[in-house]
């Protein structure tokens, strides 16, 4: 589910300008032959070995519902840059192309195409600017949030970061994303209400400090929410916190309740769980858990874990919610094909892969990811598993999208087949990812094509 709907028609002028001057352009020149265009990631970003797709059925109903109105029209036309018969073309403008695309929850590598939309030129080219944003911005959060299931190793996450995200937009949609890559739930109340996602919370300090007592605190919060009461233990101390979070626990259980967790949120939290872990089990409450939070990602989760940290779940905030680490991937929408024409791009460091393509996946022995091949799409790779995905057929989906509950059991699934050592946090080998035999001799082809033809 999208949280706006129809999203084409509230936002074809989130563009680009040159999207509208180069369409203006092909409609002057009569251009209109199908175009093909492949979404990608060309670089790892640091100590990342792989990517987590997400994003796509954004994109797709973008695609299925893109159309100007009156009034994008009316803006284009009191700008003076394009001429009124261009206008009342755009006010036809449907997508009519093809697309092939990853599944979402996808586990993917560099080079490999993600989405490839064809379509006549100028549509194709209209919706690169929404694609890229849907499409990266969500598999780089999705890619993070993989890194703290991995570490995290069956322990709940939990989403808390919508209040440093940057802006509305992002914290739905890495609510979304990291729920996808295996996320429990998240504390945006509105993504829950949206994308049918558990919601989660528990209290802030300002809470604690407002009662004349922390106990005072803990026990209106227990009476009035006994079913989720989460105790936030460290605003003063954390061991009395704790000492106090076990006599309300203890007169919960005298109402037939139970206290579920008590937080962490500041200082060595190894240590500190520790000690809390250790009042807790005295106190005869092995069933309350510990919750950690404040400034976690992957790597502070490892740390913590590795120190012996006991810590039975985690709320993942900031350093996830902008993927702080690498807070953005070199991605492009490129045309690989126009008409019967297969092209490509030479600058240095940013070679483009040739026409239509498709990805096959081979594994070994134990059902293990093993290494890809980019192919061209008519090819047929024995023993290969296609990856791409036929998804959209003139304008239109071919049927109903997987919910984000079964994309996210899909992630769950593929990365449970991705090899070890490419899971690494820090410096993982490179997934063997090579060209077929096709690709190989049409992109050469192509190439001196283009040296003999430009090149004097």
């Amino acid at each position: 589910m999208s949280f706006i709907s129809p999203l084409g028609e509230r936002f074809a002028l989130l563009t680009d300008l040159y999207q509208l001057t180069m369409a203006a352009c092909y409609f002057e020149a009569e251009m209109a032959e199908e175009a093909t265009f492949s979404f990608f990631i060309r670089k790892y970003p640091p100590n990342r070995g792989y990517f987590v797709a997400a994003g796509v059925e954004e994109a797709l109903n973008y695609l299925e519902t893109l159309r100007f109105a009156e009034d994008d029209l009316a803006y284009l036309e009191s700008t003076r840059l394009f001429q009124r018969k261009f206008l009342d073309f755009l006010k036809t403008v449907r997508f009519t192309g093809d697309v092939h695309a990853l599944p979402e929850g996808s586990i993917f590598f560099k080079d490999e195409p993600v989405i490839e939309v064809s379509a006549p030129v100028i549509e194709a080219q209209l919706v690169e600017t929404f694609l890229i944003n849907a499409v990266s911005l969500q598999t780089l959060i999705a890619s993070k949030a993989a890194r703290s299931f991995h570490v995290a190793q069956g322990r709940p996450l939990i989403d808390f970061g919508l209040r440093r995200t940057q802006g509305t937009d992002a914290g739905l949609k890495a609510a979304r994303a990291s729920y996808l890559a295996g996320f429990l739930g998240t504390s945006n109340v509105l993504a829950g209400k949206l994308y049918g996602l558990p919601i989660f919370g528990t209290m802030a300090h300002s809470y604690i400090t407002s009662f004349p007592k922390e106990i005072e605190a803990f026990r209106t919060f227990a009476q009035v929410f006994p079913t989720i009461t989460t105790l936030l233990i460290d605003t003063y101390d954390n061991a009395a916190g704790a000492r106090k979070a076990v006599q309300v626990a203890r007169e919960m259980e005298a109402r037939g309740e139970r206290l579920r967790y008590v937080r962490l949120d500041s200082g060595d939290i190894a240590a500190i769980s520790r000690e809390v872990r250790q009042i807790l089990d005295d106190a005869g409450l092995k069933y309350v858990k510990i919750l950690a939070s404040g400034g976690f990602d992957e790597f502070k989760m490892a740390r913590v874990l590795e120190a012996g940290g006991q810590v039975d779940s985690f709320a993942v905030g900031t350093k996830m919610g902008v993927s702080a680490d690498a807070p953005y991937f070199d991605c492009a929408y490129k045309l690989v094909k126009y008409g019967n024409r297969p092209v490509m791009k030479l600058s240095t460091g940013k070679v483009t892969l040739v026409d239509k393509k498709q990805v096959y996946r081979f594994y070994d022995d134990q059902g293990r990811f093993h290494r890809d091949v980019i192919a061209l799409r008519e090819e047929a790779l024995p023993g290969g598993a296609p990856l791409l995905k036929k998804v959209m057929e003139q304008g239109r989906l071919l049927g109903p999208l997987p919910t984000l509950k079964e994309s996210r059991d899909y992630f769950i699934s593929q990365f449970g087949l991705l090899p070890e050592p490419y899971k690494a946090l820090q410096d993982p080998p490179s997934y063997p990812v090579t060209w077929s035999a096709g690709l190989t001799a049409l992109q050469a082809r192509v190439e001196r094509e283009i040296l003999e033809r430009e090149i004097k």
